[in-house]
């Protein structure tokens, strides 16, 4: 019987594998595929999606910096040819970024540090005057200090030191190895510095993300207390004009009176009503809705919307939608909705191609439009893209936006099974409760007084 639950457990992570090896390549095919189309724009898109804030020409630089280090260094061993051993080092080095740039494979500290040295290895078995080989390993060494921590950067720069010298003592010697020693600490001392920057970035981010809620909510106070001091000034005296109204029918049974006192507090109240909606419609928020939010679902009578208004959609929706929690088809809703009214703005009579495929692990949506005639795509100031892309990464997912092959492309992937936002307003969040606080708290006062 334990023999059999083995070979079943077995059998199921083989499974599990294989269709794993499946859907890795048919992404990494697509990849390829859109890469093969528009050599650029996916080297950006591709880039954006890693984890780095460093901008794509830094990391092209890079590239290129590592790929005439080691096309210099094989063709300095032109006199070993036949010999494979060069070519092997330039395919190792070489190869390793296609593989991180166009099939999206997260570049790591660890298998980098590897790579350099084993390539640096290679080339130094062959050796020749005035190498350029080591400048490879000046190059990854920069490189995994920017991206790795300093536990493995540090452990790496030395291993890369201790290579060089081993090679120098048991070879034939290297020529300038004090200099190339000295290279390689400065090359890890650029990438620790890049590293320092974009956790100073961070920080920045972070600090103006605070200076902008602490701003919010000195707003809100300020707008709170001036609602405030619009209604006790308005109710006080419109209570007092009610008050002089029932004392004139109670008592002097005026009723000209009377009528007097309940116009001017029915003009009052009037005048505190228009204050308080011209304060808090500074609070710029809508109404919150009654109906409740559009779902993935919604999607298709959205789309019927802008067919009926002309636009030209091709829509297709590939998986089961029952899956998606309400949040992710929320933003998968919105993103369409935004790429849709994008095209209707700024490509009239255009042909939209709408994909959205749900699977167990992660729902996406692309959006690929025409641009007709002549007609420029701009980029506009608006807050359209970052919106969504904001929505996308308070998922965890990601969003890409950009021209690709005469047309716009709009990719938006969002993993499932995460936990995201709510998207109803708490009470903590609540920008009118600090009015409604007020008021109720002024009322009270004057209700408790009469």
């Amino acid at each position: 019987m334990l023999r059999v639950i083995m070979f079943a457990a077995s059998a199921a992570l083989s499974a599990r594998a294989a269709w794993q090896i499946v859907v890795g390549w048919q992404h990494g095919k697509q990849r390829l595929l859109d890469f093969m189309r528009d050599p650029s724009g996916a080297f950006h898109r591709h880039v954006e999606e890693m984890p780095l804030d460093y901008p794509p020409s830094v990391i092209l630089v890079a590239d290129l910096t590592l790929a005439i280090a080691s096309i210099a260094a094989v063709a300095q061993r032109h006199s070993y040819f036949p010999s494979l051993v060069p070519l092997l080092a330039i395919l190792l080095v070489i190869f390793t970024y296609p593989i991180l740039t166009v099939f999206g494979v997260q570049p790591r500290p660890i298998p980098l540090s590897l790579i350099g040295l084993v390539s640096e290895g290679l080339f130094l078995l062959q050796p020749v005057p005035l190498d350029a080989s080591p400048f490879v390993l000046v190059v990854i060494a920069g490189e995994v200090a920017a991206i790795g921590p300093k536990h493995i950067s540090l452990p790496f720069t030395a291993a890369a030191l201790a290579e060089l010298v081993v090679f120098h003592m048991v070879g034939p010697g290297i020529d300038a190895l004090a200099s190339y020693l000295i290279a390689v600490v400065l090359g890890a001392m650029v990438g620790i510095m890049m590293q320092y920057q974009r956790l100073y970035l961070y920080q920045e981010r972070e600090n103006q993300t605070i200076r902008t809620a602490q701003a919010a909510d000195e707003e809100r106070h300020r707008i709170a207390r001036e609602v405030h001091d619009v209604i006790a000034h308005s109710l006080s005296i419109t209570l007092l004009h009610l008050t002089a109204a029932r004392h004139s029918l109670q008592t002097d049974r005026d009723v000209d009176e009377a009528v007097d006192a309940l116009v001017d507090a029915e003009r009052l109240g009037r005048q505190a009503m228009a204050d308080i909606r011209r304060t808090v419609g500074l609070l710029g928020e809508r109404p919150s809705p009654v109906t409740p939010e559009p779902s993935l679902d919604d999607v298709t009578d959205l789309v019927d919307d802008f067919v009926r208004a002309g636009l030209e959609v091709d829509f297709q929706l590939t998986g089961d939608s029952r899956i998606v929690p309400a949040t992710t088809g929320l933003a998968l809703y919105r993103i369409t909705q935004e790429s849709l009214a994008n095209v209707a703005k700024h490509a009239r009579g255009a042909a939209v191609t709408l994909r959205i495929t749900v699977s167990a692990a992660e729902a996406t949506v692309t959006i690929d439009n025409t641009v007709p005639g002549w007609q420029v795509i701009r980029r506009g100031g608006g807050m359209g893209i970052a919106g969504m892309r904001q929505r996308a990464n308070l998922l965890g997912g990601t969003l890409s936006a950009g021209p690709a092959s005469g047309s716009w492309h709009v990719a938006a992937r969002i993993p499932l099974g995460k936990p995201g936002l709510s998207c109803a307003p708490t009470g903590q969040d609540d920008p009118l409760r600090l009015v409604r606080d007020a008021f109720s708290s002024v009322t009270r006062k004057f209700q408790e007084s009469v």
